[in-house]
């Protein structure tokens, strides 16, 4: 079977604002940045070694994102997200996937089915986290890529790009990437099978969990504290 290197997905060469707007989602996913805390502009300029022309553009897709708020002559500040918003991202990515995986399973391409169950193997062997984000990150986007519409990739990958970039990294519950490990069988398994909608129901399913997750470390993280 041949080995697949992953880390060639995410080799691209980001604008300086998707950068700093990848940074910025970083901070407030690690809970280095609350809810409600002013976002030190200067500071990201420095420590991304950029100028501050980029950190207002990539504030701006932030607003758009729900991510920040921009108030005028104050700065921009970490939006109040509520649990809600964070669980029901993660579903509507899971929802919108399953059309993918549902086509996915219905045409059957052994390459992808190939691919899918060699990063899935990979993923499961490897303890590093950082390769978890990386093979996690390659299994979706080849699922999005062989069933999606060009519209419904490009959807996808707005809202992909809304969520943390080093999730598996910054996650410290060993119990969800088993669970991770056994949903992603679950749905090469359907595809494998042909059964479109069975893979549709079970990736919806996963990113229900992972959005729970999400919301887990989010609150062990503090993002939350001092906002009620």
């Amino acid at each position: 079977m041949t080995d697949v290197d992953p880390s060639r997905t995410r080799r691209r060469r980001l604008s300086l604002k998707q950068e700093a707007a990848n940074y910025i989602r970083d901070l407030i996913f690690s809970g280095k940045v609350r809810a409600g805390e002013r976002l030190d502009q200067d500071g990201i300029a420095a420590a991304l070694e950029v100028s501050r022309l980029p950190i207002r553009e990539a504030l701006i897709t932030l607003e758009a994102e729900g991510m920040v708020t921009n108030v005028v002559r104050r700065g921009a500040f970490v939006a109040a997200l509520e649990p809600e918003d964070i669980l029901d991202h993660f579903r509507m990515y899971g929802l919108l996937s399953g059309i993918a995986a549902e086509r996915v399973a219905e045409q059957r391409p052994a390459e992808v089915v190939e691919r899918l169950t060699t990063l899935m193997q990979q993923m499961r062997a490897s303890s590093e986290p950082a390769q978890h984000d990386e093979l996690n990150y390659a299994f979706h986007k080849t699922i999005n890529r062989a069933g999606g519409s060009r519209r419904l990739v490009s959807v996808l990958r707005i809202l992909a790009n809304n969520m943390p970039s080093n999730f598996f990294a910054s996650s410290t519950e060993w119990e969800f990437r088993e669970q991770t490990f056994a949903e992603h069988e679950q749905i090469v398994t359907h595809i494998r099978e042909g059964e479109g909608r069975a893979a549709a129901e079970a990736l919806a399913k996963h990113f229900v969990h992972t959005g729970e997750q999400a919301v887990r470390h989010l609150e062990a993280v503090g993002f939350w504290a001092g906002t009620e």
